[in-house]
């Protein structure tokens, strides 16, 4: 069961709106790799704002999300893409509805 998550807000820098929509769809494919991650979503809030939602097992699987390539990749690439660095919550899932 699923019990804590990491959601990051992101604002994109005006004109990079594309470059980043581009980076978040590609690290679907990396996060694939982390077999702690069970659920990850990148949403469009709206104009250039975005965010990335995953949920985890255990501290273990958040930590290790936090510490792969996804999350390498975000901070190597923010001064580029986006207004501000990224803002980074971890609440806890209170429930959840998962595919079996």
């Amino acid at each position: 069961m699923v019990s804590l998550s990491v959601y990051v807000h992101m604002k994109a820098k005006p004109g990079k709106e594309k470059e980043v929509e581009e980076f978040l769809m590609g690290g679907a494919a990396i996060v694939e790799q982390e077999p702690g991650t069970i659920a990850w979503f990148a949403i469009k809030e709206g104009p250039g704002n975005y965010g990335i939602f995953d949920v985890f097992e255990n501290e273990a699987g958040r930590e290790a999300h936090l510490t792969g390539q996804v999350a390498k990749a975000l901070f190597a690439k923010a001064p580029d893409l986006f207004s501000e660095p990224p803002e980074i919550r971890k609440p806890d899932v209170l429930a959840a509805k998962l595919p079996k």
